[in-house]
């Protein structure tokens, strides 16, 4: 936002600092508990940040859509009509992705198990922490707004007698810019014009929903093909805890034989008369051949 005032920097800022405290959290219980940390736990921050910040944004944007509704110095009604709206969305999206990494911990592999583990709980904090500490920041920058304060330094804006006396930089704090005159109140968000008045109208058109359906239907069988192509390729040495005696096993079998290349096994799945002579010396002949 250009507006001195409007501006939604800390919301921002604090969105990202409640996703970093839902991982601090589940890890500092989970490693409480002495459930195992493997390395491939450290990924699990870049999804709770992915969540935690798609959260924070349908917040913002519930809250918006109740500043246009109703009385703004009522700040109960405004944040009950907030979460009525973006609570339900919310608490879908990380209900399902609890279950789906819940549901991993019954896996064989421990790595594997510990990732679940940790992200899930992540996920259940994220959630908490959208719901409360999050909230309440909505509140004080609602405040800092009604109070007509700067966004940076929390000054009050507005003219200034001795503005002619200060510098640029004072009145683009205290006033909101650099000329000493007062801001002008924000007019409706660009992006919110674009959707209401071209971007909706646009997709309900009669000639523009069929094609939609075809695009999906295309988008729907390039992504059924692109599921029979997945190949697994994840790092075995990945899928087992840190004091595993597999990781040295990996560690010297890269070091010491991997400019040699794979190793090639023969199975022979059927019973083999190996006392029979012929079949001996045909079984040799097999590896020559191989070799």
């Amino acid at each position: 936002r250009l507006s001195c005032i409007r501006n939604n920097v800390w919301l921002a800022c604090f969105g990202v600092i409640s996703a970093g405290l839902a991982v601090l959290s589940s890890f500092g219980l989970l490693l409480f508990c002495g459930v195992p940390f493997v390395i491939t736990v450290a990924n699990a921050p870049f999804l709770i940040l992915g969540v935690g910040v798609d959260d924070m944004f349908i917040m913002i944007a519930s809250w918006e859509q109740s500043l246009r509704r109703k009385d703004k110095s009522d700040v109960k009604s405004l944040l009950a009509e907030t979460y009525s709206e973006a609570a339900l969305s919310v608490t879908i999206t990380t209900l399902t992705d609890v279950l789906a990494f819940f549901i991993g911990t019954w896996t064989a592999f421990p790595s594997v198990r510990s990732f679940c583990l940790y992200t899930g709980t992540a996920f259940v904090f994220c959630y908490i922490y959208t719901m409360t500490f999050f909230g309440a920041i909505i509140v004080i920058n609602h405040k800092r707004e009604q109070g007509n304060r700067h966004w940076l330094t929390c000054m009050p804006v507005g003219a200034d007698k001795d503005q002619a006396e200060k510098s640029c930089l004072y009145n683009a704090c205290c006033i909101g810019n650099c000329s000493g005159q007062s801001s002008q109140p924000e007019s409706e968000h660009p992006m919110s014009v674009f959707f209401t008045k071209y971007y909706g109208p646009f997709l309900t058109n009669k000639w523009i929903k069929p094609l939609v359906v075809l695009l999906y239907g295309a988008y729907l069988g390039g992504s059924i093909y692109g599921c029979t192509q997945i190949r697994e390729g994840i790092d075995l040495r990945n899928l087992a805890n840190d004091d595993s005696y597999v990781i040295p096993y990996y560690d010297d079998n890269d070091k010491y034989f991997s400019a040699y290349g794979p190793r090639v096994m023969v199975v022979v799945t059927e019973s083999v008369d190996y006392w029979n002579e012929t079949v001996r010396l045909g079984i040799e002949n097999c590896t020559q051949d191989l070799e």
